[in-house]
């Protein structure tokens, strides 16, 4: 090593140990110190990856930080692409300066499938409280941006705390990371370790040791407000994450309360999990009978891994259901005490739905239900209750249909023939 490379490394390494010296509030204060939020660049555009142009190059610059991290061996396709970016519960975001992909992560939603990190991590503590999870993964920012003030990274975080709040569904973000890293998302986004402890080895990224953390949407925006309230405005990430609004953003366009925008057609399916990478032929019996359930369309079928013959697609639920996000009312013929029951649904499927309910709903009793499907699509039902469970620290209870209206019909029947959100639009157009 040369000399004056040798001094640089030297002199890096004395103040890294100095600042890891430091109490901890003062570092967090150096931290935030740091933030530049500034209004980003009118050449940025911040989108949902969704053509097979814009997920290779997503996968691609997250390929090429993970092998220079050490987080993942070369792949031969030159990409990162795992399982969950199969997933319709899973959004990749990506950042374009110049049309050119310079920034990218995947929000991963609750599936059967699961999240990467609750391997290794108790997520226990997070399903206690009221809301949907997502697991942040799949961060990587372009080497030429990365040494630039956050002017990719912060304009990227604004669209996930966006898109998580306003679209997504979620109340608590998780993340995985490299204990380097911890102090960056708990000093500036006060994400809170799931554990004190670090785990070694984390095989979902080469064995690298992960801290895990979480972050509590609802409250984010309080406890971010106090600690930014004395801030000039390039600093203030209170008032860059909840109050600026980014031109640069683009935002999904969505007819109806689903929570998901799935962009994999059984064309980009085949593409990169079947030609251009190893992903399905390698997975689990089990992994592959749940891809046929969630993708349980013939077009699909074509593409999927070979359903296993050793009984394990049998023991999986052999009906498909859809995430949505739609306020509804329940009303019985003779008025219920207290008045109609104000429900949220979250799953339906041809033939029922399930709700998150605040009260025990009458048994063996044909209620009327109210469903808003979208903003000006409503249906009206015949059900009844079957079924009550408790999740999450919250109740919720199924509900079977007597005969389907005919909006709950074209809805359902859109929701199975449109597979991404770009083409359940065009499918529901006929609803008006």
């Amino acid at each position: 090593m040369p000399a004056i490379a040798r001094l640089r490394f030297l002199v890096t390494q004395t103040a890294r140990k100095l600042f890891s010296m430091l109490p901890q509030k003062s570092r967090h204060n150096v931290y935030r110190s740091f933030v530049d939020c500034r209004e980003p660049n009118k050449r940025l555009v911040l989108k949902i990856a969704e053509t097979q142009e814009e997920l290779e190059a997503c996968f691609k610059l997250l390929h090429d930080a993970y092998v220079s991290s050490g987080f993942m061996t070369p792949d031969p396709s030159g990409m990162r692409v795992t399982i969950y970016h199969a997933l319709p519960t899973t959004t990749t975001l990506c950042a374009k300066f110049d049309d050119q992909v310079v920034g990218t992560l995947s929000l991963i939603r609750e599936s059967a499938i699961g999240f990467p990190l609750q391997r290794i991590f108790d997520l226990t503590a997070v399903r206690e409280k009221e809301g949907q999870i997502a697991e942040v993964s799949a961060l990587a920012v372009h080497p030429r941006f990365r040494r630039t003030g956050g002017t990719i990274l912060f304009p990227l975080m604004k669209f996930m705390y966006e898109y998580c709040t306003t679209f997504f569904d979620t109340r608590h973000l998780v993340i995985a990371v490299n204990p380097r890293h911890i102090e960056m998302y708990e000093s500036l986004l006060f994400f809170k370790r799931l554990t004190a402890n670090v785990v070694e080895n984390y095989d979902f990224v080469n064995g690298a040791p992960a801290v895990g953390a979480t972050l509590d949407l609802k409250h984010a925006p309080e406890t971010m407000r106090k600690a930014y309230a004395h801030k000039p405005n390039n600093r203030n990430l209170y008032r860059y994450f909840v109050e600026t609004k980014l031109a640069n953003i683009q935002i999904p366009h969505r007819r109806f309360f689903t929570t998901n925008d799935p962009v994999m057609t059984p064309q980009l399916i085949d593409h990169f999990f079947n030609r251009r990478t190893t992903v399905f032929a390698d997975l689990s019996d089990r992994k592959k009978a749940l891809l046929h359930l969630i993708y349980d369309l013939p077009e699909y079928r074509k593409v999927l891994p070979a359903l296993p013959g050793n009984g394990v697609a049998r023991q999986i639920r052999q009906h498909q259901r859809f995430s949505v996000k739609c306020p509804a009312r329940l009303a019985d013929s003779n008025p219920l005490a207290g008045g109609p029951i104000q429900v949220e649904v979250n799953e339906v499927s041809r033939y029922g739905f399930r709700a998150r309910v605040a009260q025990q709903i009458p048994a063996n009793v044909w209620l009327n239900a109210t469903v808003q499907l979208g903003f000006n699509e409503v249906s009206r039902l015949t059900v009844q209750a079957v079924q009550e469970t408790d999740m999450n620290n919250q109740h919720y209870c199924g509900f079977r249909i007597g005969e389907p209206d005919l909006v709950w019909r074209k809805f359902v029947t859109a929701l199975y023939e449109g597979h991404t959100h770009t083409d359940l639009d065009q499918a529901t157009r006929f609803l008006t």
